[in-house]
């Protein structure tokens, strides 16, 4: 397991557990999809790139107000970089 996902320090930062888990199921479908990690990878997993990118705050979870067709709000979570 990865050492970092064992202290609160990570969940902290990000929110919750339930963030963090989104924004790490956003960037890896990112990296599954062709994105570029923003660190040296070094021989890392992409779930420990992952990781490790929440850490050195490279990329963050942000909520964006949309209209959907109905008129009414809804929020979507983004994973910025």
């Amino acid at each position: 397991m990865i050492e970092a996902l064992k202290s609160d320090e990570i969940i902290e930062k990000v929110g919750g557990k339930f963030k963090l888990c989104a924004l790490i199921q956003r960037r890896l479908q990112q990296l599954l999809d062709g994105a570029r990690p923003l660190i040296a990878r070094d021989g890392m997993t992409d779930l420990e790139l992952v990781i490790e990118e929440i850490i050195q705050d490279k990329i963050t979870l942000e909520y964006i107000e949309d209209q959907d067709s109905s008129g009414a709000e809804a929020e979507q979570a983004e994973a910025l970089l």
